[in-house]
């Protein structure tokens, strides 16, 4: 504002810069604005990281430290070192659980993956009742597990009472023990999981197909190229990373199967001679039936390092070649 000189003449105080700061201005003032941000940040993920690390981070850490003890929880933990590591590993039980766990996740992952995508690129193309059709696929995954492998126990009975069962004597053809076969017993329940698990892909794959630009079809069909070769060149390359990301998200839930195995084989738990026990059923075994937590935390500790090496191992083949 203008001041009165000595002489009486007007003049004009200058006026602060714009990037100058009053002198004694508040603590936040000290900071940049990209500073702030990360304090904003870091404040607001607080709260999750935390969480994670008691809930998630810290049992799993835990677990590599039980897993050196004998524990039955009525006494301390008792360090005994490796010992539950070399009783795991010669147990011939153990190793059948291990064949079964990978059995689920060789056979149920790809089959899986690919009725999944079968399922999705053709109902991409249907127009009348899209949404219904897809809800109905959807509706499995919304089910509980529970509830979902007794209706299949329930299909897997023998007649008159197992409607399977009762079909093919319908026909006249030999009814299946299905859950009470050593053989038959993995692939019932693994059909059970890939029909608990197929919704939710093919929801996926179809978010997958409808974000490819319909532009890159088009340029494709004035160049000539057939639905086999836009299919090969076109949709699977650009729905890689929905396919990455199913593998992943498969691959470790049947490496964790458990409700199916638990419930469609109550009355002998992993069925006929173990032959449907996951690592995750062992698991449950060891700690809440023989109270064995020492041994049951050396399993998890086994079951954390295939998740980890499975999941690395396929981001590294499935990545981006550039």
């Amino acid at each position: 504002m203008p001041v009165q000189s000595e002489t009486g003449a007007a003049t004009s105080r200058p006026h602060d810069g714009p990037h100058e700061r009053p002198e004694g201005g508040g603590f936040s003032d000290r900071f940049s604005m990209h500073t702030k941000r990360l304090i904003w940040v870091w404040t607001f993920l607080a709260l999750p990281v935390l969480f994670y690390s008691v809930i998630r981070f810290y049992p799993t850490l835990d677990a590599f430290r039980l897993s050196l003890t004998d524990w039955n929880l009525m006494k301390p933990p008792k360090f005994i070192g490796l010992e539950n590591y070399r009783k795991m590993f010669a147990d011939p039980a153990f190793w059948q659980v291990f064949k079964n766990t990978f059995a689920y996740l060789i056979f149920g992952t790809p089959i899986s993956l690919v009725l999944s995508f079968t399922i999705a690129f053709f109902l991409d193309r249907v127009r009348f009742g899209h949404g219904f059709i897809r809800a109905l696929y959807f509706l499995p995954f919304l089910t509980t597990a529970a509830a979902m492998a007794w209706v299949w126990r329930w299909f897997y009975q023998p007649a008159p009472i197992g409607v399977i069962n009762d079909l093919l004597a319908q026909f006249g053809l030999q009814q299946q023990p299905f859950l009470r076969s050593t053989t038959q017993a993995l692939p019932s329940i693994m059909v059970t999981a890939i029909w608990a698990g197929l919704g939710f892909q093919v929801i996926i794959f179809m978010a997958g197909l409808r974000a490819i630009p319909t532009t890159f079809y088009e340029a494709a069909r004035i160049d000539g190229l057939g639905e086999w070769a836009i299919l090969r060149r076109i949709t699977l390359p650009l729905l890689k990373p929905t396919t990455v990301f199913l593998v992943v998200l498969s691959s470790i839930g049947f490496l964790r199967i458990f409700d199916q195995v638990y419930n469609m084989t109550t009355n002998d738990p992993g069925g006929p001679l173990g032959s449907t026990k996951p690592l995750v059923l062992m698991i449950y075994q060891s700690a809440f039936s023989s109270y064995q937590m020492g041994y049951a935390a050396a399993q998890t500790v086994v079951l954390f390092l295939i998740l980890l090496v499975i999941s690395l191992l396929q981001l590294w083949i499935l990545r981006d070649k550039k």
